[in-house]
């Protein structure tokens, strides 16, 4: 990720806070003269000043190690109610801004799409913490819906929900921007029913094709085979085959491969689609945590039937879909693009109007919880509860 200009005049987290709130301020302002450091450190303080005024804080909605957030309004009109998430400054990271908080300011004040959450403003508080003023989603996220057995949906909803996480992926694809932290709870629920993408602490531009990148992102279940294997280089299919999970979870209503540690999840991944191998994805055996498969217990890589067996609710055309997402090797899984062009979309049932989709009636205290967690958290699950164990051989 490219380092701000401004990170060479920050001696302390306050001065951060400030300047960040500046920059995202001031972003469209290209015929600014240059001032003097003293000067430019008074009008960004000024620029801040007026910006946290503009806001009421009302009551907590959540807190956690990393952040808390707050419900509130416009000053000028309690109707215009927004979350303002204060990311606590830590001792532990330069100028007390860790990189998750300086990334989610950076993408999403780049980004603005109907499925991705709306970053308004940023300014920093008094006890020298960064607040950023989020859009307030208020029916809380998928994750809610799927665990929720009061809550029932069908094909036509699970493709009126898929639809709106494929734009707003393939929104960040075409800006070279990869999320790498797709899982039902970063997936927000606005008042109309719209699906927002949501926590950016672990996203990352592309990088150059020889640049190396760290493999120890997106939440373990939804981690895609390459990165489980360690790889470094990658690219945006990472973030389709996290789709595909949570797709295959809004039709089984469960994780469909949850492991309990990398380990157990690569030997999931393997049960499930199939054991990885020079014949099926060339150059796998290179990569660094690559594990070579028992000879005497290979998994044949899974066709359309397998799909079509364990998802009879997205029928044929929706399960060639799903297996699109699902290839071991990334380059032969479906791009953003693609996965927008495929013809289940145009087959029956339609999607569900975003206005009659299921939702929850107050997720407040959710999205709360869920906008404290620092990027790549993963809800402390009691793995038994979470998960069946499905029997692949069985046909389950």
């Amino acid at each position: 990720m490219a380092v701000s200009p401004l990170s060479s005049l920050s001696p302390s987290a306050s001065d951060t806070a400030v300047k960040l709130t500046c920059a995202v301020n001031l972003q469209d302002n290209a015929h600014s003269p240059l001032i003097t450091h003293s000067t430019g450190r008074e009008l960004a303080e000024q620029l801040n000043d007026d910006v946290r005024h503009k806001y009421i804080k009302d009551k907590k909605l959540g807190e956690g190690t990393y952040a808390v957030v707050y419900l509130g309004h416009l000053r000028v009109d309690p109707s215009s109610l927004v979350a303002i998430k204060k990311i606590k400054v830590n001792a532990e990271y330069k100028d007390g801004l860790s990189m998750d908080a300086i990334r989610e300011v950076k993408y999403l004040q780049e980004l603005s799409h109907p499925n991705i959450i709306a970053l308004h403003d940023v300014f920093s508080s008094k006890d020298q913490n960064l607040n950023l003023v989020l859009e307030y989603l208020p029916h809380g996220d998928l994750e809610m819906l799927i665990k929720d057995g009061n809550v029932h949906y069908g094909a036509a909803d699970v493709k009126a929900w898929i639809g709106m996480l494929a734009r707003g992926v393939w929104f960040c694809h075409e800006n070279f921007i990869l999320h790498r932290d797709i899982k039902p709870n970063n997936l927000l629920i606005a008042f109309d029913g719209e699906v927002k993408l949501a926590d950016f602490g672990l996203a990352r531009s592309f990088a150059d094709p020889y640049l190396n990148m760290t493999h120890q992102v997106i939440t373990r279940w939804y981690r895609p085979p390459e990165l489980l294997y360690g790889a470094r280089q990658y690219s945006g299919a990472v973030d389709i085959w996290s789709i595909g999970m949570v797709f295959a979870e809004l039709l089984l209503r469960v994780p469909f491969v949850a492991g309990n540690s990398d380990l157990d999840q690569i030997s999931k991944v393997c049960e499930a689609f199939g054991t990885p191998t020079e014949d099926n994805w060339p150059g796998v055996t290179r990569l660094p945590n690559y594990i070579p498969a028992d000879k005497n217990h290979t998994v044949p890589i899974q066709g359309r039937e397998f799909f079509l067996r364990q998802f009879p609710t997205a029928g044929p055309v929706g399960a060639d879909l799903l297996m699109s997402m699902c290839m071991l090797d990334p380059r032969k899984r479906s791009t953003a693009r693609q996965v927008l062009q495929h013809k289940w979309w145009f087959t029956e049932p339609k999607p569900t109007e975003k206005e009659n989709l299921p939702r929850k009636s107050d997720g407040t205290q959710k999205m709360g919880n869920g906008l404290t967690r620092k990027g790549g958290e993963i809800d402390d699950y009691t793995f038994k509860y979470t998960a069946r164990q499905l029997d692949f051989n069985a046909g389950e």
